[in-house]
C-alpha cells in the first residue's frame, strides 16, 4: 500500500519555533549541561570545523528515499533528530518532504538553521533534549544521524526507542546512522556507544524492524576516516 502523509501535529505549522523543557539526570537524561555544551559547539565552531561537517548529507537522502520505494510510497512528514545546522532539511523541502520537523537540544544551531532557510518555509523547530521530547503527532520518517550514539546508559537509549516509537506512525520509518565498532570512542569531548546492525536491531525490537544496514566511512574535513553505521527500521 502506498504511503499517504501523516495528518501533521497540531503545533507542527509554518516557522514553528517549540522550546521544549531539558531532562534531568534522575529520568536518565542528559541535564542542562548537553545544551550549554552543544550551544558552546555551534557558537564558536564554522559548520566545516565539525567532525560530523558534510558537503551534501547524500547517505541521509538516499537511505530515506529508498524507505520510501520501499513501501511504494512518498515523501511525507518527518522529524530530523539532532538536525544541528545540517543542509538536510534544506535537501528535504527541495525532494517533497514536508512538513519536516528540525529537532536539536541546541538553540544556537537552530536558530542558525532558520536564518538560512527561506521565510515560510515549512519547517518546525524544536529545541529540546531528544530524551525528554513528547511527540504530539505521527510522522511518516525520522532522521537521525550522529544522536542516538552520545546515549549511553540504558534508560536514556530506553526512552529515545520510547520517544521514536511515539513520534513515528505504524508503516513508517526510522534511519538512524552511529558510530560502528570501529568508529571513534567520544565526540566532541563526549563518550559514545557504538554500534552494529544487530544491536540496533536489538534496541528497538519489537516496535520496529530492521529493512536495511550498511557500513559508511565518513571523511571529515581535516581527513579523518570515521566509521558509522546505519539501519534503516520499520515501524511495526
Amino acid at each position: 500500500m502506498p504511503w499517504t502523509k501523516a495528518t501533521a501535529p497540531d503545533r507542527c505549522v509554518r516557522d514553528a519555533w517549540v522550546v521544549e523543557p531539558i531532562g534531568g539526570r534522575e529520568d536518565g537524561a542528559m541535564s542542562d549541561h548537553a545544551a550549554r555544551h552543544w550551544d558552546d559547539v555551534y557558537s564558536s565552531k564554522a559548520a566545516d570545523e565539525t567532525s560530523w561537517y558534510q558537503q551534501r548529507p547524500a547517505t541521509s537522502l538516499r537511505l530515506l528515499s529508498d524507505a520510501v520505494a520501499s513501501t511504494g510510497g512518498r515523501p511525507g512528514s518527518v522529524v530530523d533528530v539532532g538536525a544541528g545546522t545540517s543542509s538536510l532539511v534544506d535537501e528535504l523541502l527541495a525532494a517533497g518532504w514536508a512538513p519536516v520537523t528540525v529537532l536539536d537540544v541546541s538553540a544556537a544551531a537552530l536558530a542558525t538553521t532558520r536564518a538560512r532557510l527561506p521565510e515560510g518555509a515549512e519547517v518546525r523547530y524544536v529545541v529540546s533534549d531528544i530524551v525528554a521530547w513528547q511527540p504530539d503527532g505521527a510522522f511518516d520518517a525520522w532522521h537521525d544521524r550522529a544522536v542516538f550514539h552520545f546515549l549511553t546508559e540504558d534508560a536514556q537509549q530506553a526512552r529515545y526507542v520510547a520517544a521514536a516509537t511515539d513520534a513515528v506512525r505504524p508503516g513508517g520509518v526510522l534511519v538512524i546512522g552511529t558510530f560502528g565498532p570501529g568508529g571513534p570512542e567520544q565526540c566532541s569531548g563526549l563518550p559514545v556507544a557504538r554500534h552494529d546492525v544487530a544491536s540496533l536491531r536489538a534496541r528497538f525490537a519489537p516496535d520496529f524492524e530492521v529493512l536495511a544496514g550498511e557500513v559508511e566511512v565518513h571523511r571529515t574535513p581535516w581527513g579523518s576516516e570515521q566509521q558509522f553505521t546505519w539501519a534503516t527500521l520499520r515501524r511495526t
